[in-house]
């Protein structure tokens, strides 16, 4: 497979071969004589206490503990002396770590804490963070975050610089507000995390993030990165364990159904479920789920399709997103517009990118059109053996006698082989097809390298081969494959070139694919620069982007964006961008862009080659303020016609316990076939009682679909592990349009769930 993959794209890419084959060499040779980064060393102390989490670190045992506080800036000055200092304290027993924190504050007022719920993103509030690499590899990790309320969040980082915020685990965590500051208690059970018992030494690492100043603060970091590859050494962890290492989660769920209208009915059901998690050693995880129910998962975020192409949608649902880096293949979906380091290009879409993977979960247990299935039950083997990343999953999945779906399993296999510590070389396979009664099989073998020390830069290389075969297709123009080329610096210098090809017989029925018999070319370069403290900005960036898809059967143009992108950044956490991008788009066929609700008109554009121009302004305000919020404007041309689209999102926190957000994304379109607006609205209030207990309501609405929908969740989770959740989930569609709304399904969950740890 790996001959094939060479041979492949020698044949499309052989000068972005040699280049990329030449730049490992140069790295690799010359790494060890340019390494700027400082790789601060930490001895924890072992300790036989009783410690008590309630954020006051009065304990006797914090006096033993290892006192770190030669913290720095990373933002706005690398390597300067922090304007508040921050002590940190650290030590372990036999079955956790504890970090005691003290982040000082001389004006205790400008202390960011709006946030009390459980589990909600800090990225408005005042944050101390523990970042966890157990097997000191800098490559993957924990990061375990805390407000000043005590609210956890925690994440798996995946890509190394990126952080898959939907993972949730267990561990303890208080925190108070003093005259000093303010101070945080964490416990972090060994149980919660896989390492390797042979080792002693772990990455490490600490970061306070002070919005008020819009200050970020580490103990070690480079290239104002932050994240495993760029984090301390903590040694003397010895004896560490993990008790049995079973967890234990029965869960039930008592639901009420409701359809509406012609032949409604009401159903009445109760579901239990049991989830076991065992460690068959410290870093490999056996998982296994019966009975699987997701009724308390939160809901999408609505979307409006005006491509061509398919959308896509996050995995939110729990069982799925444990180990979830694990099953990373090929780099597929990195670079995106958002990512931290910004090098990722607003020219091609989060669906472009994202396609051609060969595993994404959320085909599992949703059917075509998104109707959920049942999921009898799976099983998980997750982890590393010596130098191996290993992940399994084996889900058996109900039959749907209203799609005509039969009972099947679905089995994923991925495994990484770890080659120093820069280079991983992997293979995934994929069997079963959760949306059709179709055979279907994928192989793939992907290779990963990563140098950030290269004449102070960061930078990154990798390439994927896989194939399908499905009953029905011929074995033939079946596999995908692609390289990807990264300079992912946060300052300076920094950019992407990313190679795919997606053959027309490539059908991972367990992935996700964008479009077919198409190859895509994404490049996007820019630089960086950052400002003094005193500056009211304190970065600014251009970029130029592009992204070209091309039909494999003639090489023709499919549709190609140029842009060049200005972005950024204040000491008041504000943010402004500017972006011309010019479009060309051929159409082989007539594309229907809009269907009336009622049935009563449509639009199409006809087939043809078509080219416009668009503008792009936009700006974010900090969520440290009461009022926060962000406008996007685009106007321009759009295929034959014209277009101005408007979105953004207002935020209002008059306190910490509530807090109320109104989103809304409009989009005039005037072409000469007819005009039409597309309107999607969102209205989200939450009320957090306490750090425990919290109530969030949603409601959503589109004029494509006249969908109306309430998702109304009270959630209370007295600690980590347990929960409880009441969701009633309402919708209502206009179906003649006269601003008159018919309900046609309601549902109403409880669900409640307890983790026995052994």
């Amino acid at each position: 497979m790996i001959k094939l993959l060479a041979s492949r794209i020698y044949k499309d890419n052989l000068v972005l071969l040699s280049a990329i084959l030449c730049l490992l060499m140069m790295a690799q040779s010359y790494a060890q004589e340019t390494t700027g980064l400082n790789r601060k060393t930490v001895e924890i102390p072992r300790l036989d206490a009783d410690i008590t989490i309630n954020g006051r670190l009065d304990e006797s045992a914090w006096s033993r503990a290892a006192l770190v506080e030669d913290l720095h800036q990373v933002f706005p000055e690398e390597f300067v002396s922090p304007s508040q200092p921050t002590r940190v304290l650290v030590f372990y027993t036999e079955t956790a770590i504890y970090v005691g924190a003290t982040m000082v504050e001389s004006d205790p007022g400008q202390i960011t804490d709006r946030v009390l719920r459980q589990g909600q993103s800090l990225d408005s509030d005042d944050v101390f963070a523990v970042i966890i690499d157990p097997y000191l590899d800098r490559r993957n990790g924990y990061r375990f975050e805390v407000n000043p309320n005590g609210v956890r969040w925690e994440g798996l980082f995946q890509n190394i610089i990126e952080v898959e915020g939907n993972w949730e685990g267990i561990w303890e965590v208080r925190s108070q507000r003093n005259e000093e500051g303010w101070v945080a208690e964490i416990r972090i059970p060994f149980q919660s995390l896989s390492f390797n018992p042979d080792s002693s030494s772990w990455g490490l690492n600490f970061n306070r993030i002070r919005r008020v100043d819009n200050e970020n603060i580490a103990w070690v970091s480079y290239n104002r990165e932050v994240n495993p590859s760029t984090s301390g050494t903590a040694t003397g962890l010895e004896g560490l364990r993990q008790g049995v290492g079973l967890d234990v989660v029965p869960s039930m769920t008592l639901r009420r159904n409701r359809q509406f209208g012609p032949g409604g009915f009401t159903e009445n059901h109760y579901e239990p479920q049991l989830d076991v998690f065992y460690k068959i050693t410290p870093q490999l995880n056996a998982s296994l789920t019966m009975n699987t129910d997701f009724s308390a998962t939160e809901v999408d975020d609505r979307q409006v399709n005006l491509t061509r192409f398919n959308l896509f949608f996050p995995e939110k649902r729990d069982f799925f997103l444990r180990d979830v880096d694990i099953f990373e293949f090929g780099q597929i979906g990195s670079g995106g517009f958002n990512n931290v380091s910004g090098t990722g290009s607003a020219a091609a879409s989060n669906p472009a990118r994202q396609s051609a993977r060969p595993f994404f979960s959320r085909k599992i247990g949703l059917g075509p059109n998104g109707q959920i299935l049942d999921l009898v039950g799976g099983v998980k083997l997750s982890g590393r053996v010596g130098d191996w990343n290993v992940g399994t999953l084996m889900i058996n999945q109900g039959e749907e006698n209203s799609l005509g779906l039969d009972s099947q399993n679905i089995f994923v296999g991925r495994t990484v082989l770890n080659v120093g510590s820069r280079t991983q070389v992997g293979a995934i396979v994929t069997d079963g097809n959760p949306q059709a009664n179709i055979d279907n099989t994928l192989v793939g073998t992907d290779v990963r390298y990563r140098n950030t020390s290269f004449y102070g830069n960061t930078v990154e290389a990798s390439a994927f081969y896989q194939q399908t075969d499905t009953e029905g297709l011929a074995n033939s123009d079946n596999a995908s494959y692609g390289v990807n080329l990264f300079l992912p610096n946060a300052q300076g210098w920094q950019g992407l070139y990313q190679y795919k090809r997606v053959e027309e017989n490539f059908n991972p029925a367990v992935g996700f694919v964008n479009n077919r018999d198409v190859q895509d070319h994404h490049l996007n370069l820019g630089y960086r620069q950052f400002y003094a403290p005193t500056a009211f900005f304190r970065s600014i960036a251009l970029l130029a982007e592009g992204y070209r898809q091309e039909n494999l059967d003639d090489g023709t143009l499919n549709n190609e964006n140029l842009g060049i992108r200005l972005t950024s950044f204040t000491n008041t956490n504000d943010s402004y961008w500017t972006r011309y991008i010019y479009y060309k788009e051929v159409l082989r066929q007539p594309f229907t862009i809009y269907r009336a609700p009622d049935g009563s008109r449509t639009i199409t554009i006809p087939a043809g080659e078509y080219s416009w121009d668009e503008g792009f302004i936009g700006m974010s305000f900090g969520g440290q303020r009461r009022l926060s919020g962000s406008l996007m404007m685009f106007a321009g041309e759009y295929y034959d016609g014209s277009h101005f689209q408007k979105n953004g999102n207002i935020t209002w926190r008059p306190n910490r316990n509530f807090s109320l957000a109104f989103t809304f994304n409009e989009n005039a379109i005037k072409l000469p076939d007819g005009n039409f607006t597309v309107r999607l609205y969102g209205i989200n209030s939450q009320y957090a009682f306490s750090s425990t207990l919290s109530w969030s309501n949603l409601v959503q609405y589109d004029n494509v679909s006249e969908n109306l929908g309430l998702n109304s969740r009270l959630h209370w989770i007295p600690r980590a592990g347990q929960q409880a959740f009441l969701v009633l989930n309402w919708g209502l569609q206009d179906r003649d349009k006269d601003n008159y709304f018919d309900s046609t399904v309601a549902d109403l969950s409880l669900k409640l769930n307890y983790t026995y740890r052994f």
